[in-house]
């Protein structure tokens, strides 16, 4: 009997072009289509293809790994069909629902990951990846990936919906202007999927109106819904204040920390100003010791003022019995404790902040996409914001910002290093 791939699927007309794009050579896709368009359905049966095409490994990512598994590993579409029937049975090998694999008698390997943990496929070859749902990722995915598949003549495809002018709306502009990469957004009025009867369905069920021009329109300018800092960080663009952001010399350069354990520290460098909040620097890594943190420190030689840590690196670590704060002072760096605030509190005091902040445009990216996008966690059933914060790649910046929020005074030291200890903290990276 003979199997036909696609295995059982045949694409809506408007889906064909995603297919086109890949024969006809492209090797970077883009398609932010609108929320039920199938865009994963479509992508997935895309990597099958290719993977009976050219043997190797192909990843198909999403932001999480407990994502993956729901949406692919687990998951049907609406008519009850598995997303992995679309696999051919009699060329699976073996699959590993632990690793959420699966090996094909070709050669060819199928896996599922979560890039909020990228780390752990370090070593490995992609030649074909899919990024489910790009907007929401970390984007230091697609930066781990690309030279690999820059050397392999590998292929990626993305897709998602707007999530403000985020990476994703970056790299969609990107796409339209390189004429190596393949771009296409489609609304429900391109794709005719969803009526204005089920568009207003959605509307008197409850779905905010912003919502509705995101995930059906594909509006890149509607604000990002359950973001807590939406309202300020827009006025810190109208303000023009992330823009070049020079170190002042001889002003103290503060540190604002989250302390991760198997998670990223994050850290943000500031200087006070005047009646502003300079924001000159940020970094964040993960799978590190306080040693390596330490080592930043010196090695970016600012002058510094006071470090300041959350309220956990007093806890004890069971292994060597000692904390954080005393392994930190061990190697020279000698933090301060926030207050312990619930972090309610903390996100208030962050809006408050925000007002007086500038931020330097090239050192602090990263961690000022994340405030933008730091958001609610979301209730798929009830569609419905919690209460509590969504915890992803964005966490940990924004963490971060809480300490500086909840910890800063303009009025609790002098801001200009005395001359007395300059030369000092310019040897040693860092003061007491």
């Amino acid at each position: 009997m003979a199997i036909t791939i696609p295995y059982n699927f045949e694409p809506r007309p408007y889906q064909r072009s995603l297919f086109q794009a890949l024969d006809d050579g492209y090797k970077r896709l883009v398609a932010v289509w609108h929320r039920r368009a199938g865009k994963d359905k479509s992508l997935m049966n895309l990597l099958v293809r290719e993977m009976f095409k050219r043997r190797g490994t192909y990843f198909y990512l999403f932001p999480t790994y407990s994502q993956g598994r729901k949406i692919i590993w687990d998951g049907m579409d609406r008519t009850g069909f598995p997303f992995l029937n679309h696999i051919p049975s009699q060329f699976i090998e073996s699959k590993n629902s632990t690793e959420l694999k699966v090996s094909l008698v070709n050669g060819s390997i199928f896996q599922i990951v979560g890039t909020d943990n990228i780390d752990t496929i370090v070593g490995t070859n992609p030649i074909g990846c899919v990024f489910s749902e790009y907007s929401i990722q970390d984007p230091r995915g697609w930066e781990f990936i690309r030279p690999i598949l820059r050397e392999n003549g590998g292929w990626a495809a993305f897709n998602y919906t707007p999530r403000g002018h985020n990476h994703g709306w970056k790299l969609y502009q990107m796409a339209l202007a390189n004429k190596n990469w393949w771009a296409e957004k489609l609304t429900v009025d391109d794709t005719k999927v969803l009526s204005k009867a089920d568009i207003d369905e959605e509307r008197s069920s409850g779905m905010d109106e912003a919502m509705i021009e995101q995930e059906f329109y594909c509006s890149f300018e509607a604000a990002i819904q359950g973001a807590y800092y939406a309202q300020q960080m827009t006025k810190v663009r109208k303000d023009k204040r992330i823009c070049s952001v020079p170190i002042q010399r001889g002003v103290a350069v503060d540190t604002w920390w989250d302390l991760g354990m198997d998670d990223s520290t994050a850290i943000w460098f500031t200087q006070d100003c005047g009646r502003e909040l300079h924001i000159v620097d940020y970094y964040e890594c993960s799978g590190e010791g306080l040693p390596h943190y330490a080592k930043i420190l010196q090695e970016k030689n600012y002058l510094y003022g006071k470090h300041m840590a959350p309220h956990d690196i007093r806890v004890r670590e069971l292994g060597t019995g000692k904390s954080r704060l005393e392994q930190a002072d061990a190697l020279g760096v000698r933090f301060l404790v926030a207050p312990k605030l619930r972090v309610e509190d903390g996100i208030e005091a962050v809006r408050n902040l925000l007002d007086i902040c500038w931020f330097d445009e090239q050192s602090t990216t990263r961690g000022v996409e994340a405030l933008d996008q730091y958001r609610k966690s979301y209730d798929e059933r009830n569609k419905i914001f919690r209460s509590t914060p969504l915890h992803d790649w964005t966490s940990h910046a924004a963490d971060a910002f809480r300490v500086l929020a909840t910890a800063h005074n303009f009025g609790s030291r002098h801001r200009a290093i005395p001359k007395r200890n300059a030369r000092r903290m310019n040897a040693a990276g860092w003061t007491s």
